[in-house]
């Protein structure tokens, strides 16, 4: 019988891909007993494939591919920013998908998907499941909250009982784009870009005027949308509460909650190899420093003191960093060795690695079923300004 191998390859990576996921999240790793045999059963599929249709350079492609993948993926491990198994995923499933797999075709407002990218399928996966880890991010860190950080849990829910507040922003909102939309009215052109821009600096204007002089406007600006059209100016009300809410909610899981939720404690006898540092530790000036600080917390910092330059690397020498491959077992015996000498406390922040298995998969998905986010983006950004 006569086997479909592309489908069956796409099926065995969907499969494959699936419970390295499962595994990453419950166990932390994904097994090489998976991932090796799956490079070997790829090429030789394919080969099988290239040998039945009578084209070698598919073959050949494929293994070009792999190759390709493989050391694009070991250049980011030795970098630190993926993990050993998550190469190898990567790699068994370029070995096992080297071409776009035509599993299915749909036609949605008049556009053919999945939509196709000019380069391989291969970097497709890699940018749609770098492009999936942020919801994956959210929906981990939530998670990690509600079932062992429960104290905060008042922290992440904050902005939605702050109704009062997020109701007076919203309506400074609502307002500036009544504004905006009675000043543009009078334009030759309506340029978008204009409006977006304007309904900002009303916004933050209006934001910082005084209560009562706000208030005031707020509420002639709100009465006479409502007057104009009822029941328009209701759903706009409703619906940027909402996004305000939802964005001051995604603002907390990436800051704040985030690094509260990502992070443990942990005395320096209790480290383990493959542990992985909260933050990069220097020697500047014969003493230790923890450079903890994230971007945004920088980058608040840096606007203040008016130096852009604070937000670099600290001038000094790097004594652990806070990469994906972890800690090594000669950081442990320097940390062992700062802290006999009472350079350091006996207290050490470790990041939880977020799984990126599970985006790995969700790229997947995605790459068959709907195609290249990336350009996808492209062709909405180039729709709506070309």
């Amino acid at each position: 019988m006569f086997i479909n191998i592309p489908l069956f390859c796409t099926l065995i990576a969907i499969a494959a891909s699936f419970y390295a996921g499962y595994s990453d999240i419950t166990r932390g790793i994904i097994p090489n007993k998976l991932t090796f045999p799956l490079i070997g059963l790829g090429i030789v599929l394919n080969g099988i494939y290239a040998f039945i249709s009578n084209d070698p350079y598919f073959l050949i492609k494929c293994i070009i591919y792999t190759s390709i993948i493989f050391a694009l993926g070991y250049a980011f491990w030795r970098l630190g920013a993926w993990a050993g198994g998550d190469v190898k995923l990567f790699t068994a499933l370029s070995a096992l998908i080297p071409f776009y797999p035509s599993l299915v075709t749909y036609n949605l407002f008049n556009v053919n998907f999945p939509v196709v990218a000019a380069y391989p399928f291969p970097f497709t996966l890699i940018i749609n499941s770098i492009l999936s880890i942020l919801p994956f991010l959210l929906i981990y860190v939530i998670y990690i909250v509600l079932k062992y950080k429960k104290h905060l849990r008042n922290e992440l829910f904050k902005p939605i009982t702050e109704v009062k507040k997020n109701l007076v922003l919203t309506l400074a909102v609502t307002s500036s784009v009544t504004i905006t939309l009675i000043i543009t009215q009078y334009f030759t052109y309506q340029v978008i870009i204009v409006s977006l821009i304007l309904i900002y600096l009303l916004s933050l204007v209006i934001s910082k005027l005084p209560n009562r002089i706000k208030a005031i406007i707020i509420s002639a600006v709100t009465v006479y949308a409502l007057y104009k059209n009822f029941e328009i100016t209701v759903s706009g009300i409703i619906l940027v509460l909402i996004s305000i809410t939802l964005f001051e909610v995604i603002k907390k899981l990436l800051t704040t909650v985030n690094k509260e939720a990502l992070q443990d404690d942990f005395e320096i006898k209790d480290l383990k190899e493959g542990m992985i540092p909260a933050y990069n530790m220097y020697k500047i000036d014969d003493e230790i420093y923890f450079d903890d600080k994230g971007f945004f917390q920088k980058a608040k910092e840096a606007i203040k003191r008016g130096n852009l330059t604070s937000m670099g690397v600290p001038k000094g020498k790097l004594l652990i960093g806070s990469m994906a491959a972890g800690l090594t077992n000669e950081d442990l015996k320097l940390l062992e060795n700062l802290l006999k000498t009472g350079k350091i406390n006996d207290r050490f922040k470790i990041k939880k690695g977020v799984p990126f298995a599970p985006s790995i998969f969700i790229g997947l998905v995605i790459s068959i079923f709907i195609g290249d986010l990336a350009f996808i983006i492209q062709k909405i950004i180039y729709s709506i300004f070309i």
